[in-house]
């Protein structure tokens, strides 16, 4: 790029550097839906380098996907939802509805914030790889680290889906059938995961491109979306009158434990501090991870630029953002500070539409594998085999691979959340805030942002922010340890 193109692009940066704090600012005192659109517009409207310019000292690689904007959005939102969508009533009822909200608003600014750093790092040397971003900015170390921190997060995260198909899917089936998962070998948790493994997931993950997933992303958002509807429904239908005894399933608590009333006062908490509150924070700032994933949908993405792809990123985190709030508030203005970690459980088994929900809940989380499997096999690719052409071969051993190491994992390891604990508190803060911030520092040129310009000063604070995140995950998870208690968890 010439010099003056280059100081006309940092010039134009520079105007519109403060606009994402202010409305930051505003978000965290207003939690309304038009604030985070307007908060999400405001970052989409950075001044990108002009088509087909880098505006860095590397060649730029030009890139044209064939996924439609909508099949995108689909995609990156479905990589967004997790299992812990199921935790937020709870995380609500430790911090209060308003206080909630503007968390989740917060986390949601931020985490679009961190992929306009991931896109402009793209943009500027020409590349779509997480890997050989961490490549560009610290060499073949710094491409490893980040392989290896893709794949212990994504790892972990199928095990977490895979973990929720092992103990709710004969639950589902025994009641559908009026069997006993004791008694029929078939039904047993084990094997029903091998099974959903080799007829649904394998063939879904063997696609060649992301975007094929879409039509199946779509699928599974409207699951989630069955999911709420049912939430919403049900906090209508149980009113103020309900107790434990109706509403629940068989109780599991130990003997003597009295059944308190679910929502006998029937009055929300706005704000509120307990020790509690400690452990959902951690939570909710997980919520949006979508990172890995961010820059293979890129890649695929029709007509590509770094405006279009904020706004799928914009859109899709929008989305969750409603959906997740919704979901919190119906959900703890059902049952108020008697809701569980896991909320699904707070429900009778022999309610036919609670039947219907876990079955769909569990459809969206077995469509959702594929979608987190593919930047795994990606960051597999580009660590092993660098520069070779595609291989069908390749493409399938690995996923193959990849699916059989974590049945094994899911089937014989009782503790693996402890295990994903760690690597879900050291991993998820590293894509979120730290990976992206130092991309950002190391690789934007200074003749384009000088070190001590604000961009580049905002960037090295979210990355301290990640650190920090990180420090207090790992210290309560290891309280947790210490204690001998356990949490609430999810992606």
């Amino acid at each position: 790029m010439e010099p003056s193109l280059q100081m006309l692009w940092a010039t134009g940066r520079n105007v519109k550097a403060s606009w994402p704090v202010v409305v930051l600012l505003l978000g965290a005192s207003q939690s309304s839906s038009w604030i985070l659109s307007l908060a999400l517009a405001s970052l989409v409207s950075y001044p990108v380098p002009p088509p087909n310019v880098c505006p860095g000292f590397a060649p730029c690689v030009q890139f044209e996907g064939k996924t439609s904007f909508g099949m995108s959005v689909f995609n990156l939102s479905n990589a967004i939802m997790g299992s812990g969508i199921l935790g937020l009533a709870y995380a609500m009822a430790h911090t209060g509805v308003i206080f909630f909200l503007a968390l989740l608003l917060c986390i949601a600014l931020l985490s679009s914030y961190s992929i306009h750093l991931l896109l402009t790092c793209a943009g500027i040397v020409g590349i779509r790889a997480y890997e050989q971003l961490g490549q560009r900015a610290f060499g073949p170390a710094g491409k490893v680290v980040v392989a290896a921190v893709i794949c212990l997060h994504n790892v972990g995260a199928m095990s977490s889906y895979l973990f929720i198909i092992k103990s709710e899917l004969p639950l589902v089936i025994s009641a559908f059938l009026y069997m006993d998962p004791a008694e029929d070998w078939f039904l047993e948790g084990s094997h029903l995961i091998i099974i959903v493994s080799v007829l649904i997931i394998l063939p879904l993950a063997l696609m060649k491109h992301l975007g094929y997933l879409g039509y199946t992303s779509g699928l599974s958002l409207t699951c989630m979306l069955f999911f709420l509807v049912s939430v919403i429904y049900k906090k209508f239908e149980f009113g103020c009158a309900v107790g434990r005894n109706e509403t629940a399933m068989e109780s599991e608590a130990p003997v003597g434990l009295p059944n308190q009333g679910l929502n006998s006062s029937c009055e929300a908490q706005m704000f509120t501090v307990d020790s509690q509150m400690s452990y959902t924070v951690p939570i909710m700032a997980f919520a949006f991870v979508c990172h890995p994933e961010v820059l293979p949908i890129y890649t695929e993405l029709c007509r590509p630029s770094q405006r279009r792809m904020q706004a799928v990123a914009n859109v899709s985190i929008g989305s969750m953002f409603c959906m997740y709030g919704l979901t919190a508030t119906f959900g703890y203005l059902t049952f108020y500070s008697s809701v569980e970690a896991e909320m699904l459980h707070m429900y009778s088994r022999k309610d036919p539409l609670i039947l219907c929900v876990r079955l769909a809940v569990l459809l969206a989380v077995t469509l959702t594998v594929p979608v987190v499997l593919f930047p795994i096999r990606r960051a597999l690719q580009q660590l092993l085999f660098p520069g070779k052409a595609f291989s069908w071969l390749r493409h399938v051993a690995i996923a193959l691979i990849l699916l059989v190491l974590v049945n094994v994992l899911v089937i014989y390891v009782p503790t693996i959340r402890d295990i994903f604990g760690v690597i879900g508190s050291t991993s998820a803060p590293s894509l979120i805030f730290i990976l992206p911030s130092i991309f950002y520092l190391r690789i934007v040129p200074s003749e384009v942002e000088p070190f001590l310009s604000w961009p580049k000063i905002r960037a090295l604070c979210f990355g301290v922010l990640g650190v920090l995140f990180m420090a207090v995950s790992l210290g309560f998870m290891f309280a947790n340890w210490a204690t001998g208690q356990s949490r609430m968890s999810g992606h």
